[in-house]
């Protein structure tokens, strides 16, 4: 007897937050997404000025409504800079998601790029590791022999 096909999950970025609203009724302004990202609101304008955010949509009064697609692209983004990446690496990126499927494979090429970057930098950092934890232990030796003493 044939089982059925198994479910894939939803493929989604480790350490997802959950959207403080349900997808429909997401509308927040830029002091909320503020408070739930962390980012200031000069940094979030900076961001759609400079091109990172895609359309931001608005009021009849101008002001800015962020969606919850809004803030899956903002974590993106969040992740992007914690790793370093440059950020006219950024905007090509987003130039390119607006741009559409046609560019995936450019896409690809971007993230795999920094992703070598990225692992680059995470050897030097263990090897940076490595040398402190020497030095801490000839500290705590050290201390150690002298507190016998």
């Amino acid at each position: 007897m044939e089982s059925a096909p198994a479910r894939t999950k939803p493929r989604t970025c480790a350490g997802h937050r959950p959207h403080p609203r349900p997808t429909g009724q997401d509308r927040y302004t830029i002091s909320e997404v503020a408070e739930h990202t962390g980012l200031t609101a000069h940094t979030l304008r900076w961001y759609e000025r400079i091109g990172l955010m895609p359309h931001v949509d608005r009021t009849h009064t101008g002001q800015r409504r962020f969606t919850n697609r809004d803030l899956d692209w903002l974590d993106l983004v969040g992740k992007l800079r914690l790793t370093g990446m440059p950020v006219a690496d950024m905007v090509r990126y987003a130039e390119l998601v607006r741009e559409g499927e046609h560019t995936f494979a450019e896409r690809e090429e971007l993230l795999t790029t920094h992703r070598e970057n990225v692992r680059e930098r995470i050897a030097e950092l263990r090897s940076t590791l490595e040398v402190l934890d020497f030095k801490i232990d000839i500290y705590a030796d050290a201390r150690r022999v002298s507190e016998r003493a």
